[in-house]
């Protein structure tokens, strides 16, 4: 594996820990940052492709929905057809006709970019308010031994997280030593055999992350969790591997030294955001308590 692609991995990840962890707006604003680079990258393969998507409103009404997915995350919900209907307005009074292939680019853009990636700054903003301790709505522990003192949010994303990776680097190492059966034509280089291990990886995380957080009715909580991230990371990478070949390109971009663009590095999470979330606020709290 070449080193800048090790280097500037681990420079995601504490990056990433890092704004995890603080939350509130400094978590919003970097993820506000990753959903524009990731949603200008994604209108570049749709141009690819001879598609003229409205990119400007579509950019503009994400970002208004990660400040509301943080002021309101109840309320979120209710911008995504609002947003569905600025971006059809404004592809409407174009002096070119739009297309049919411009009005679905344009809201797959929307739903794809901005949408499902907003769930992770709601999945974050549990207990934010009610934790703060730093300006903007910040967070920082005054001591990690209790881990049911944390933020329910922060507790959750990094478990959310740290599945994920399970996933991806379970599944990179073992099919690649070990993989036979390719997967899809898709994306060549993925197996069956690594796929299966990461799906595994990501419930053996979730089920020790259960226990460890004191859920109720662990470990089958945690595997279904796992089980949920494991194939929801797989599929995220599968839908961006598709776009890409369509597309005719390798990578989304070449933002990230050894990585490609934001894409390559977030099409696991984008999926699995949703899950996470209503995971955590609509089955854990109907399980009994231990």
């Amino acid at each position: 594996m070449p080193w800048s692609r090790i280097v500037s991995g681990i420079i995601a990840i504490a990056l990433a820990l890092a704004l995890t962890v603080v939350g509130g707006w400094y978590y919003t604003l970097a993820f506000g940052v990753l959903i524009y680079l990731g949603q200008l990258e994604y209108f570049q393969l749709v141009r690819a492709k001879g598609i003229l998507p409205a990119a400007k409103t579509t950019l503009v009404v994400s970002q208004a929905l990660l400040v509301l997915s943080t002021i309101a995350p109840d309320l979120a919900d209710a911008v995504f057809p609002v947003a569905g209907t600025f971006i059809c307005f404004y592809l409407l009074f174009q002096p070119k006709f739009a297309t049919i292939a411009d009005i679905s680019a344009s809201i797959m853009g929307l739903f794809y970019g901005g949408y499902l990636p907003s769930y992770w700054v709601r999945l974050r903003s549990l207990g934010t308010i009610e934790h703060s301790n730093l300006p903007l709505w910040g967070y920082w522990p005054e001591q990690w031994t209790n881990l049911q003192a944390l933020p329910q949010g922060l507790t959750a994303t990094l478990l959310a997280f740290c599945c994920i990776w399970a996933a991806d680097i379970g599944a990179y190492t073992f099919g690649k030593f070990f993989g036979r059966t390719r997967l899809s034509d898709i994306s060549p280089k993925k197996t069956v055999e690594g796929a299966v291990f990461g799906v595994f990886g990501s419930i053996a995380v979730a089920i020790a992350g259960s226990w460890w957080l004191d859920w109720s009715g662990w470990p089958l909580t945690g595997f279904a969790l796992g089980l949920l991230i494991g194939i929801a990371s797989l599929l995220g990478d599968l839908t961006e591997s598709m776009m890409k070949r369509d597309a005719g390109v390798k990578d989304s971009g070449q933002l990230i030294p050894g990585h490609g663009g934001i894409l390559d590095r977030a099409d696991s999470y984008v999926f699995t955001a949703p899950l996470v979330y209503y995971f955590v606020t609509l089955l854990l709290p109907l399980l009994p308590q231990t």
